[in-house]
């Protein structure tokens, strides 16, 4: 069989949601995932072709973003890698004006990410790639004090980062903690938002309840709104097992013991109130370059 390695590391997730059941159910179930996986991959490329197509999103729970939105602090979208991911930041914006910025890790493959990249942003996705360095979660604190949204991934923990241990089908699991500490930097709430594929080009977007840090939080408070969010996940993960593509076996369960050495790119040194203001003012200087290639970019291909 083909990819036997990811098929079998999605038959033991779907294992650590439902437990053992039979041969053809989990069988059944595990193809499911991938032609599920397939269908959103595609339409993600249809997306940023120049067929016309476009992606729709059917919202639930609206009202819990437009009460975060409200807060004026701008939104951290805690996403996962279910169906429709890659395009949830477009999704996001046709549904409010708010500009979106999705954070993903810097590919090994420098080609790759340029066309991964290339796609999305014609499909209106900005990315923003972070590494290990603290400066690079600084554009996101800019972004977010100018009520931007910010969407980030909690399901899997990019190599080098800190996580935050919580539980998640009754087994430990790590969270990145890099976005529970922006929250508390930056004053944004938490809104965990999760997309599913319903047919053609269409996807659902559900919205959970906001999650809000304190400007200090203590290490209590920081768990408890990573457990919330991995919770929130967890709920919709069971009601849609087929639609969450997690093909690693090397999970975060497995590296909870070794994770405490791990730094976030968002890190302790910007937590005093100096280095938050440097912080703050070195961001601005940064996003501004930012929107100024990303403009020029698009001016470009206009001509």
């Amino acid at each position: 069989m083909m990819l036997p390695r990811h098929r079998r590391s999605v038959r033991d997730t779907l294992r650590m949601i439902f437990g053992k059941r039979g041969r053809l159910v989990e069988a059944a179930d595990v193809a499911k995932v991938f032609a599920n996986f397939a269908s959103c991959l595609t339409e993600a490329f249809i997306a940023g072709s120049d067929r016309g197509d476009r992606l729709r999103g059917a919202v639930v729970n609206d009202h819990h973003y437009v009460q975060a939105f409200e807060h004026g602090c701008g939104v951290i979208a805690a996403t996962a890698h279910t169906g429709g991911w890659q395009a949830a930041g477009s999704l996001m914006q046709s549904m409010h004006d708010e500009d979106t910025l999705v954070v993903m890790q810097r590919e090994r493959d420098e080609r790759a990410q340029a066309l991964s990249d290339a796609v999305r942003d014609r499909a209106g996705v900005r990315v923003a790639h972070i590494g290990d360095s603290p400066f690079d979660a600084l554009p996101l604190l800019a972004h977010l004090r100018r009520r931007g949204v910010v969407a980030v991934q909690i399901d899997r923990l990019p190599a080098g980062m800190r996580g935050r241990e919580v539980r998640m089908f009754g087994q430990p699991w790590l969270v990145p903690e890099g976005p529970f500490l922006l929250a508390a930097l930056s004053g944004a709430p938490i809104v965990p938002v999760f997309t599913r594929r319903l047919r053609y080009m269409e996807y659902e977007v559900f919205i959970a309840p906001p999650i809000r840090l304190p400007r200090k939080p203590s290490q209590v408070e920081l768990d408890a709104a990573a457990q919330q969010a991995i919770t929130e996940m967890e709920r919709y993960v069971r009601a849609h097992p087929t639609q969450w593509f997690h093909f690693d076996s090397d999970s975060p369960k497995s590296a909870v013991a070794a994770s405490g050495t791990r730094r976030s790119p968002l890190s302790r040194p910007l937590n005093s109130p100096k280095s938050a203001v440097a912080a703050s003012e070195l961001a601005e200087v940064r996003c501004r370059g930012f929107e100024a290639r990303r403009t020029s970019r698009r001016s470009s291909r206009r001509r």
